[in-house]
Formats: C-alpha cells, structure tokens, sequence
C-alpha cells in the first residue's frame, strides 16, 4: 500500500526506458505514468496532481509538439492550478517557449538528469503550495464574488455590471470571449451571486475530454455499461445537484451529444449510460466558449436549438486588446501578487517593459499577461522587470515609438494614400474626400516626403 504521506506527481512520458527511471528518481513522491493524450487527461480528472512533468513528443505525432502541447491545455483547463514542467529536446527551445507562454510553470530540456529535475519539480510542489494558501486566505475574506476581476475599462465593467444582474436570477447563461479571458472567473461570479451559493460548483471542460468519455463524465454510467465499468458513477450534471454546472468550451461538444443535452436542458432529467431510470436533477447551468456559434451553426456542427437553450442571457467578455488600459493595470495587480507569493521586491516595470506590455496584442489574452508577469517575478535579477523578462526581445514589441509627432504623420501619410487610390489619384476629389483644399494637399505631401502628385 503507497505511503499517504507521499506527494503525488504525474510523468506523462511515452517511452518506457523512460517511465522507469523516472518511476523511481523522485523521492517523496507517489508517481503516476501516462503514456498518451487519453490516459494523461483521465489521470489529472481523477486525482489531484500538484506537478506534471509532460514530454512534448506524445504519440500518434511524437516528431512534433502538436500532442503535448494540446495535453498542456487540457490540464491547464481542468485543474489550472497545477505545475506542468515541459520535458523537451535539447533543438525544441521554440516550442519550450510557447509551452510556458501557454500556462507552463517551467521546462527543462534532455537528457534527463534525474537530480536536476527533481529540483525543479521540488520548486514547483512549493510554489503550489504557496498559491493554494494564498488562495485559501483570499477565500477566507469578505468581498464582492467580482472582486477578481481587474479592470477600468467600459467593456469588462458592462460586463462585471450584466453579471450582477443576472447572478441572482436562474437563467441559463452563456459566457462568450476569447481563450484566456476570464470566462471562468465570471461564471464563478455567477454562481457566488445566487441563492445556489455554498452549493456545488462544478467545471467541465467539453473540449479537454475525448469524445467517447464525455458522455459518461456528463451524465454517468451504472456498473457494467461498458469495459471498466465496474460500479454506478455519478456524472458531472447529478454532482452538480442543487448548484451550478459549468459546461466550458461548449462550442466543441460532439454534434452527437448534443442532442442528450438539449433534452436534460428542456426536462431537466438524465439517464445514466447503461440505465434505464429518469433521474430529475436541480442545477442551473452556465456555459461559455470562445468559437463562434453562429457560424458553427452554419456548418452543421452545433444544433441551433441548443444553442437557443443555453443562451437566455450572453455575456461577452472582452479580448485584453479591447480594455484601454486595463493591461498595465493587470500587470502591476500581477507584479504584486507575485512578488508577495515569492518574498520578492520590484519597483515596477521598465519603461522599456511598459511599452511592450501596452502595444503587445495578448493573444493568449489575461492568462498570458499572468503567466508572463509570473514567469518575470521568477527570473528577474534587476530592481525592475525588465522588457526580456517578459520574454520579449529588446527591439520587439516594446519598441514601438511614443512620439506624437510620428505618430500623427503616419497618420496623414496613410490617409492620403487611401483617398488617393479611392479616388485614382485624382488630387481634386481627394483633396474634397480628406476635407481639405488643393493647395493644402500639395502641402502636406511635400512636408511628408511623399511621391510627386505631378499635375492633373
């Protein structure tokens, strides 16, 4: 019988020699190996894993990162509190950086050295271990369920603002935006602002499962309904009695699951898989996505009465490019809270660094702003975090220029050549479309340096 007192960690490592020596390198550790996708996403569903260390090759494409780069995700997705430490070759830094830049705590590159790893692994259990106490002393505090959610901008206040209104009401509620946005927080919001409050509160993921296990995760199966099926098991929608069920990633539920679910949602009754009996079940439900619902309608991958089902009241949560000046404002809110978790002391950010933050597009949104600033509070030697502590180069995205002047002439020159070739270089209805004079045109051309406009 394993020793309670060990840690538990998960290798996800498809080949054997290696699985082995990794099996028994981390003293105080309980080990758990995964050798694929599947396996890694089941064993993270039903064990809580502080540490993940994650080969990058996994079969069926284990030349590319495309696999473990996609189990990165769906662990994050489920249990985004834990450290995934990336295991990669020695030519594979790139895909490294984009796997921190996903949500990766740390990588480390082969050979394996088993010592040095376990170091690494070592820091990560104690960086988990500081964040759930942070977490459990936030919890422990009175404050509005919003009070996560950073922000000073018009759209994520309308959207702070719509939640309010609907948290106490029952309806059905779809949460819209972009991957890493936030969705989660808000949909947690929702729940701690009903009467379902202090009841469950339970997360699924529609995109991190495989499809032949989604339908047992959702409505459950009883004893014997398929090959593993060795007792009844609750799914997620009875676990969620009495609560709030959060169905993430909705947009990517199998068109043929979708059909069970419009029926829970009109009934609010379930069947187990290999049952026969109705089960009636009190939950609300929120669901949230990133993809586009409309279209996917269109294509004939997601059923429109579904989508009328979930979506009594949408709530769109905007992309971090679309919130002013909310970035510096999160940054500085992450710089604190990280160098609180790591006993450390910045003075802010570079300007250099404050550039980049500000004209960098986010694509991974909040999340990689929060990743970004925490891979800094670890790396960062100087007094201020500086623009390559972000991860950016000097000359990259924090080199855009802040000078007015620069600014407004790149301005005029780009608008003077679209009035142009709107107007097929005819200077007089150009001149007419900017809402200026001939003369004036002929100006501003020779002060920007621009070609001849010759005569007309």
């Amino acid at each position: 019988m394993a020793d309670n007192k060990l840690k538990p960690l998960l290798v996800v490592e498809d080949n054997p020699g290696i699985q082995k020596q990794l099996k028994w390198a981390f003293e105080g550790y309980q080990v758990s190996i995964a050798g694929d996708r599947e396996s890694a996403i089941q064993k993270v569903q039903a064990s809580d894993f502080p540490v993940v260390t994650l080969d990058l090759g996994l079969p069926p494409d284990p030349a590319n990162a495309s696999e473990g780069l996609a189990v990165l995700t769906g662990i994050l997705e489920i249990k985004p509190y834990t450290k995934v430490i990336v295991v990669t070759g020695n030519d594979d830094r790139k895909n490294a950086l984009e796997a921190v830049s996903l949500g990766a705590y740390d990588f480390y590159q082969k050979p394996i050295d088993p010592d040095v790893l376990g170091l690494i692994v070592d820091r990560a259990y104690q960086y988990y271990q500081l964040e759930a106490e942070n977490r459990r002393l936030s919890d422990a505090e009175t404050g509005s369920p919003l009070d996560g959610v950073v922000g000073a901008s018009n759209s994520i206040l309308g959207a702070c603002r719509l939640v309010e209104k609907v948290g106490p009401s029952e309806v059905t509620t779809l949460i819209l935006g972009e991957s890493g946005t936030g969705k989660e927080l808000f949909a947690h919001a929702l729940h701690d602002l009903s009467p379902r409050k202090g009841k469950p509160f339970i997360a699924l993921n529609c995109a991190a499962i495989p499809e032949n296990l989604l339908e047992s995760e959702l409505f459950g199966y009883e004893k014997g309904a398929f090959t593993g099926a060795v007792k009844q098991t609750r799914g997620k929608i009875e676990a969620a009695t009495g609560g709030t069920l959060f169905l993430d990633e909705i947009g990517d539920m199998p068109m043929s699951l979708q059909a069970k679910m419009l029926r829970f949602l009109q009934e609010r009754v379930i069947e187990r898989l290999g049952g026969r009996d109705v089960i009636e079940v009190d939950v609300r439900i929120v669901c949230a996505t990133h993809r586009d619902l409309q279209q996917r309608i269109k294509q004939g991958e997601f059923r429109e009465d579904l989508f009328f089902r979930i979506s009594e009241i949408v709530i769109e949560v905007p992309a971090l490019r679309e919130r002013a000046n909310d970035k510096l404002l999160l940054a500085q809110t992450f710089l604190q809270k990280f160098s609180e978790q790591n006993k450390r002391k910045f003075r802010g950010f570079t300007e250099q660094a404050r550039a980049a933050i500000d004209s960098y597009g986010w694509p991974g949104n909040v999340r990689e702003l929060e990743n970004r600033v925490k891979r800094a509070v670890v790396l960062a030697e100087g007094s201020k975090i500086a623009i390559t502590d972000l991860g950016f180069d000097d000359n990259s995205e924090g080199s855009e220029s802040l000078d007015l002047r620069l600014a407004r002439e790149q301005v005029e020159r780009t608008m003077i050549q679209r009035a142009l070739a709107i107007h097929d270089n005819n200077v007089t209805h150009a001149a007419a479309a900017l809402g200026i004079s001939r003369p004036s045109l002929y100006k501003l051309v020779k002060k920007l340096d621009m070609p001849d406009l010759g005569v007309e």
